[in-house]
């Protein structure tokens, strides 16, 4: 039995990898081609560190159904509402749950992380801290 192809095979090489600006200005974005294929349902990005750029905390929200970060190499560490902040270091994932404010607190300057998002386009905004 042959299923149906809905969509078409997408490959992405490293060697062939261009990062571009996006989100944040501390961070370089490449574009996994995920988007294009599903109609912009779903996202996936390699982020990685600017080098000596550093984070700049500012608490925020994401409008978005899905949304998960697998930290390939480096270290980051996030604060969340709720449960305070977490150190994700390569081979760590954490989901972020729609709406949840939280930050970006600080990252190494090796950091290389995969992000998926459902959509790929999604509102952001800034968030006053929790109390």
């Amino acid at each position: 039995m042959t299923a149906a192809r809905t969509l078409p095979v997408v490959v992405s090489h490293a060697a062939d990898a261009t990062f571009t600006t996006g989100l944040r200005a501390f961070f370089a974005y490449r574009d996994l081609g995920i988007r294009h294929v599903t109609g912009g349902k779903v996202g996936a990005h390699v982020i990685r560190a600017v080098p000596g750029a550093g984070a700049h905390p500012v608490w925020h929200t994401h409008d978005l159904h899905f949304q998960m970060v697998y930290v390939l190499k480096g270290w980051v560490r996030f604060e969340y509402e709720g449960a305070g902040e977490v150190l994700l270091t390569a081979g760590a994932m954490v989901h972020q749950p729609s709406g949840i404010r939280h930050r970006e607190v600080a990252h190494s300057d090796d950091l290389e992380l995969l992000e998926i998002t459902l959509p790929a386009e999604f509102r952001t905004e800034e968030a006053q801290p929790p109390t």
